[in-house]
């Protein structure tokens, strides 16, 4: 089938590719005229046959809005708009009504694989009506790992992003939970080889994962981490896993914290602490240390 794509970073490329691998043609609209198959949004609906289907994949907010809002005047009732990217859920019910008034469909898919997914496919997580599904289906069959998993009709429009959120929320917690035996492992004299410890647990054990596949690699980089400093983004997904969780009354504690000890890695001098030293000092006598020691 034919595919539009919109948005060709490390993400949309590598997509473009595993699509083109599996026999479909893909034409792709990037502001960067380099990686561009056209040259505009205009340009990419009129390559295409209808009922056409553009996949969406640039950054989350104003971006994707502005995206879609130009499609919705340049495409044709039977149409489909896919949102790959991480917008938020109520972001996708908006736009599935804007679209629905001109007779365009709308799916949201949440996407996972990062850089390896060109290699190892992408898990997708995608909301809709199921006739706008169905124009989809031969890319997701594309893009999607082989075997009988990494690809589910979550539900109606929003389950989609919103699946994938929770994804990323477990994501954070997973990885903290690794980043905080890691550095206890280190803080010991009694262990004297934290990558094979790591090394070790990839085999036999019930934390395996591909996360602790990739924490042995990038140990094997660099076996202390002593080029990084510990400093950690995040890209807004946790805090709206945290934000639907109060919305709904769950208790994440694991995710929340995980969340938060992100924001934590962005302060050289923790305000918090300066005060949790104080009270220390002040009620048991617990001795401070002043910047003037550093």
């Amino acid at each position: 089938m034919e595919l539009g794509l919109v948005g060709l970073g490390k993400m949309g490329g590598n997509m473009r590719e595993r699509i083109r691998r599996a026999g479909h043609t893909v034409i792709g609209y990037d502001r960067n005229p380099d990686l561009a198959d056209v040259h505009s949004l205009e340009e990419l609906v009129g390559e295409l046959k209808g009922p056409r289907v553009v996949w969406v994949m640039v950054p989350a907010g104003a971006a994707t809005q502005a995206t879609i809002d130009e499609l919705a005047e340049l495409l044709q009732p039977g149409d489909v708009v896919v949102d790959g990217g991480n917008s938020r859920w109520t972001d996708d019910e908006k736009h599935a009504e804007e679209l629905k008034a001109k007779g365009i469909g709308f799916v949201d898919c949440g996407v996972s694989g990062g850089v390896w997914g060109l290699q190892n496919g992408y898990a997708l997580m995608y909301g809709g009506d199921t006739e706008d599904i169905a124009k989809v289906q031969p890319i997701f069959d594309a893009l999607k790992p082989e075997g009988d998993f990494g690809s589910v009709h979550a539900g109606k429009v929003g389950a989609g992003h919103f699946s994938k959120m929770v994804h990323n929320g477990i994501e954070y917690a997973m990885m903290q939970a690794y980043a905080e035996g890691w550095e206890l492992l280190e803080k010991v004299d009694s262990v004297t080889d934290v990558r094979e410890v790591f090394r070790s647990w990839q085999e036999g054990t019930v934390i395996r994962s591909w996360l602790l596949d990739l924490a042995v690699n990038a140990l094997d980089d660099d076996e202390h981490l002593e080029k990084l400093r510990g400093f950690a983004q995040d890209s807004g997904e946790g805090r709206w896993t945290v934000e639907a969780a109060i919305d709904n009354a769950v208790p994440l504690p694991a995710i929340t914290a995980s969340l938060f000890a992100r924001f934590a890695s962005r302060q050289d001098d923790s305000p918090q602490m300066k005060m949790i030293a104080a009270l220390r000092n002040q009620f048991g006598g617990h001795a401070v240390e002043s910047k003037s020691e550093h």
